[in-house]
């Protein structure tokens, strides 16, 4: 005597799992969106990730212009951040940290460190 198959939702099978550096991927992508006239010296920003279950943690390191509303931006990234992790990779981001790593003038002339 055989017995039937049991026919399993698709929803029900197997998981999908998302590395860490794909999320980072992701939020380093959302952080330049919200950024908006990045001085051409700046460094492009950059995420690094912690990811539990179907959480994940993030911190962008980025670099802003000076005089800005450096507390508006990181607002901005912040929210960007959240948003775009979640929608892409279904994921909760309960802390997104910003951290700016450095503040460029407009008198910059592009070189980093001590100059006579």
């Amino acid at each position: 005597m055989t017995v039937p198959a049991q026919v399993v939702d698709a929803a029900e099978r197997g998981a999908t799992a998302i590395a860490d550096r794909v999320v980072a991927k992701i939020a380093a992508q959302a952080a330049r969106e919200a950024l908006t006239g990045l001085p051409r010296a700046a460094a492009p920003p950059h995420a690094t990730v912690v990811v539990h279950k179907d959480s994940a943690r993030v911190r962008v390191v980025l670099e802003l212009g000076y005089p800005s509303d450096i507390g508006a931006q990181c607002g901005a990234v912040r929210r960007q951040v959240a948003e775009r992790v979640r929608t892409l990779a279904g994921m909760t981001v309960p802390e997104v940290t910003v951290q700016v790593e450095r503040l460029h003038s407009p008198l910059d002339s592009g070189t980093r460190g001590r100059t006579r």
